[in-house]
């Protein structure tokens, strides 16, 4: 290995480091993951120089083959999609540090000379060992992510498998795979059996690990694949002498494992017990009911008295909550037969004026925000709530979602800003002061029992203080308890709390109609006839056609047009999108940008498709567009724009046009839509704050 190799592998290795370091910010993000992904594509070509692979011909195939199924996947996951796809790569990772080790341990693309140089300076039994635990660790981390990926895919069931003698089972395969790594490594030669029950061993102990850990472990589990691929690729690089491999392997292994000590630290939990949890002991029997272990169905009938045991204990809770239900019934008929005149006159408060009413609002999403998709939703109520005048703050535990930093990846997406984004040490002591709290999707890290309900699986593990707040609005799926099975007391707390329960983004809709729809101090204007205005003209709208352009793009106003399109859907409108073919910046523009929004693309139309209904409309929003509707193209000769095909906006009777002034186009030749006498409504400015104005209005 010359020293120009060395000094290459070393700088790539710092650009790694400083791109991961990079990655801790939200701002340099992007810039860190195109700095180490930079750094990882020269290593790989200096790889090849350096080996004297480079005339190789079928490499480039090969990876020709895996750019395009890694950017296909890149393309067509969706975001909700992420956790499975990490701990899918994170499995082809240790997959290929398999691969490496077993053709390394077999002798395959070792010229003769290195053969003989590896044999005579005593080089085979390290050769051996590198290789046979690339293997093991490679096989670990296939088979351990493949079961992870295909629990978060719902493939396989998300609660813990305990077969058994599982944990016996699971400590025998882990030494059996110790030693056959031992034996192989003193083996003169190539070891080829101890490889292949080296793969074997070590692919089921990755099975019996990975199968007991429950979704509400996963993403501690995911960072351990993490940091396990970082390892077997380290440890492959000993193999076949890659000193880059090594370095970034364990640059990799490293931070995988750092974030996973914190994780563990965050659930006040250890790693063994998440991996190998402590087996259950059974209650002991008295002595006359102890059945006899000379009996065949012995075990079965031990399995059956412990099942039967915790049916007794759930139907107990069960009968202790119907009690404390019942006994919330009768104080609650006392005090509506006790008072029928103050119920009639007086309405309860409900989630949405509690939430119009607060000044600072802390929101807590879970993983059922991830499955509801309903993360533009939040952002939607929390700028609803600023448009207030609240302060509004997002709490996240450490282990929400099902992989580290899941919540921030999903807000991220929807444009929620990283510093209104809080850990839960920085929050936590603020839960007794704020006004309200909105749940989504959340319900482990939040449970008190964790504080008091000894011997469950989390009690210990640092929670959410959200019970302390005043009040608290729920939007989960169900009121079952969450994956650590442990019932959540703050579902029947007695007063402050709100069950708005099914689909979060149902819910967060009605919470942000209702908050919309709240009385705000105003002058009495009904002796007066009201003024046409936008906001009445597409709340009266049965069918509306909106025109997006490159003002959009600018104001990244695209979510506030889904938010304004579902709005006028759920007041029974058609809505369509009409798509000019060189509106925006390049080929398919808007169409990227609305997709990105989550707008169904049917709901997409061209020029030629929906040109003649502008004049059957009863409305159409412009945002952002003016060349491409500009009516001058049809009869102002001589012009830059004349005789180019327009969308026929100022055919239709209502046209409200968010643009940010009245400025020709790029074209520089005037719109005379913007001087029509009626019919036109200019909401000049940032798209996006005019899109907020008009949703509000509607509301």
């Amino acid at each position: 290995m010359n020293a120009i190799q060395i000094i290459i592998s070393a700088l790539l290795s710092v650009c790694v480091l400083a791109g991961i370091s990079m990655m801790s910010k939200v701002k340099t993000s992007v810039n860190g993951n195109l700095l180490s992904a930079l750094a990882m594509l020269i290593g790989v070509v200096a790889t090849l120089y350096f080996s004297g692979v480079v005339s190789a011909w079928t490499i480039y195939p090969a990876i020709l083959v895996g750019a395009l199924i890694g950017g296909t996947m890149a393309r067509r996951v969706q975001m909700i999609q992420m956790p499975q796809t990490v701990a899918l790569f994170n499995g082809l990772g240790g997959g290929a540090s398999a691969l490496v080790g077993v053709l390394s341990a077999m002798g395959v693309g070792f010229s003769d000379e290195q053969l003989a140089e590896i044999i005579i300076k005593g080089y085979q039994p390290f050769v051996n060992f590198t290789s046979l635990l690339a293997v093991a660790v490679g096989m670990i981390t296939l088979v351990g992510s493949l079961v992870a990926a295909g629990k978060l895919h719902r493939v396989l069931p998300q609660k813990p498998i305990v077969w058994s003698n599982h944990s016996v089972l699971t400590m025998l395969f882990l030494v059996l795979t110790v030693c056959l790594i031992l034996v192989g490594t003193f083996t003169s030669g190539h070891p080829t059996v101890c490889l292949v029950c080296t793969l074997v061993s070590a692919s089921l102990f990755g099975l019996f690990f990975s199968v007991r850990v429950g979704g509400a472990d996963m993403p501690i589990t995911i960072s351990l694949l993490n940091s396990l691929s970082g390892v077997a690729g380290s440890i492959a690089g000993m193999a076949i002498s890659d000193i880059f491999l090594v370095a970034v392997g364990g640059i990799v292994g490293a931070s995988g494992l750092l974030l996973t000590q914190i994780m563990c630290r965050a659930m006040n939990r250890s790693l063994i017990k998440i991996l190998v949890p402590p087996t259950t002991r059974k209650p002991a029997l008295p002595i006359n009911q102890q059945p006899s272990t000379n009996t065949p169905d012995s075990e079965h009938n031990k399995q059956l008295e412990q099942r039967v045991m915790q049916l007794e204990e759930r139907v107990k809770k069960l009968e202790a909550l119907v009690e404390a239900l019942e006994a919330r019934v009768g104080t609650l008929n006392a005090q509506i037969e006790a008072a029928p005149a103050a119920a009639a006159k007086e309405e309860a408060a409900s989630p949405a004026t509690v939430l119009a009413q607060a000044k600072d609002v802390i929101i807590v999403p879970g993983y059922g925000m991830a499955l509801a998709q309903a993360q533009h939703q939040v952002k939607q109520l929390a700028e609803a709530l600023e448009d207030r005048g609240a302060r509004v703050r997002f709490a996240i535990h450490p282990v929400a979602g099902r992989m580290p930093g899941h919540m921030n990846v999903l807000l991220a997406e929807a444009d929620v800003p990283y510093e209104k984004l809080f850990e839960m040490e920085q929050i936590n002591d603020d839960f007794g002061k704020t006004d309200a709290v909105v749940v989504i999707g959340a319900n482990d890290v939040l449970n008190p029992a964790a504080r008091e309900a000894e011997g469950t699986p989390i009690y210990g593990m640092p929670v959410l203080t959200v019970d302390k707040a005043p009040e608290v609005i729920i939007c989960n799926y169900d009121l079952k308890p969450g994956y650590a099975g442990v019932e959540n007391p703050l579902y029947s707390r007695d007063k402050g709390v709100y069950l708005e329960l099914g689909d979060a983004k149902e819910t967060l809709k009605k919470l942000i109609a209702g908050v919309h729809a709240a009385p705000e101090a105003t002058a009495a204007t009904a002796a007066a006839p009201a003024k046409a205005d936008p906001c009445s003209v597409l709340s009266a709208a049965k069918d509306v056609i909106i025109v997006p352009g490159y003002g959009m793009a600018l104001a990244q106003a695209q979510h506030q047009v889904k938010q304004l399109a579902e709005l006028l859907e759920d007041h029974g409108a058609r809505v369509r999108f009409a798509i000019h073919p060189v509106a925006g910046r390049m080929p398919g523009h808007m169409n990227v940008l609305l997709a990105e929004a989550d707008v169904p693309y049917e709901k997409l139309f061209e020029m030629e498709q929906i040109n003649d209904d502008f004049g059957k409309t009863d409305a159409v929003v412009v945002i952002g567009a003016n060349d491409v509707l500009n009516p001058a193209a049809r009869e102002a000769e001589g012009t830059p724009i004349y005789g180019m095909p327009v969308l026929n906006v100022d055919k239709a009777p209502e046209v409200i046009i968010c643009n940010y002034d009245l400025k020709p186009g790029y074209a520089g030749v005037e719109n005379p839509l913007y001087s029509r006498e009626k019919g036109v409504y200019l909401e000049l400015g940032d798209a996006k704050e005019t899109l907020k104005k008009l949703i509000k209005g509607i509301h």
